[in-house]
């Protein structure tokens, strides 16, 4: 870890060298900042990197810090914002003969049989429902991504809890994406597929990788950033 002053701030951040010729920064959903580097780069090219980005960077955080309050600390009761494919929906949630969840005209409606303010039970019964969508919108967009390679042996897709990643891949077999990503919108699903599908070919963030995927997804770097400001960067 290195630390990073500038101003009245000072930030900790991973440094990572890499056979690369430009310098990147990221800044994941729990606030860790990661910069990668040519392997030859000295302090002083960082640090002038950073201070160049320090206005992003705070934004990033300030951006991160306020996603995380509106994404994971929910009380699950009516008036409440749920992100679903990148668009807010109004959560309500309401007496029913059974429970079922569904989606109209920007509400997430809840229908239990259990008290409107058992928190538990409202969130259980939204959280089936988002596994349900993602397992279904992850496999339909993976099938469509994958459709633009030629590859020989198809990789398999996996939903998995990540921390600091919205995909990876596995030796030449494996694709996963995190369930998370539900609430990104469609084209940051498609994006994050396709990167991780050129890493099938391609390990590092190199040139020919950088070819390939512009090949297969023209313009990505718009969606990368929409995705960034949803709330993470990618590995």
């Amino acid at each position: 870890m290195k630390k990073f002053n500038f101003g009245t701030f000072a930030y900790e951040y991973e440094l990572i060298k890499q056979d690369s010729k430009i310098l990147s920064l990221t800044v994941t959903p729990d606030l860790k900042i990661i910069v990668k580097c040519p392997k030859l780069a000295d302090n002083e090219r960082i640090e002038n990197f950073l201070r160049k980005k320090w206005f992003w960077l705070e934004k990033q955080l300030s951006f991160f810090r306020k996603y995380q309050k509106k994404i994971y600390e929910k009380e699950y009761i009516s008036g409440e914002g749920l992100l679903y494919l990148g668009k807010q929906y109004k959560l309500i949630v309401k007496k029913g003969e059974y429970d079922f969840v569904s989606v109209t005209q920007g509400k997430l409606n809840v229908c239990t049989t259990k008290p409107l303010s058992d928190s538990s039970t409202n969130k259980k019964l939204i959280d089936m429902w988002f596994q349900d969508k993602t397992n279904i919108i992850f496999q339909d967009r993976f099938i469509e991504m994958l459709s633009r390679f030629n590859y020989k042996n198809r990789p398999k897709l996996y939903i998995r809890e990540m921390k600091r990643r919205w995909g990876s891949f596995l030796n030449q077999d494996k694709i996963f994406l995190n369930p998370k990503l539900i609430h990104a919108s469609k084209d940051c699903i498609d994006y994050v597929i396709v990167h991780e599908l050129c890493h099938l070919k391609y390990k590092d963030h190199n040139t020919k990788f950088r070819h390939l995927l512009n090949e297969k997804y023209p313009k990505w770097e718009r969606v990368k950033e929409k995705l960034e400001l949803l709330g993470a960067g990618l590995h």
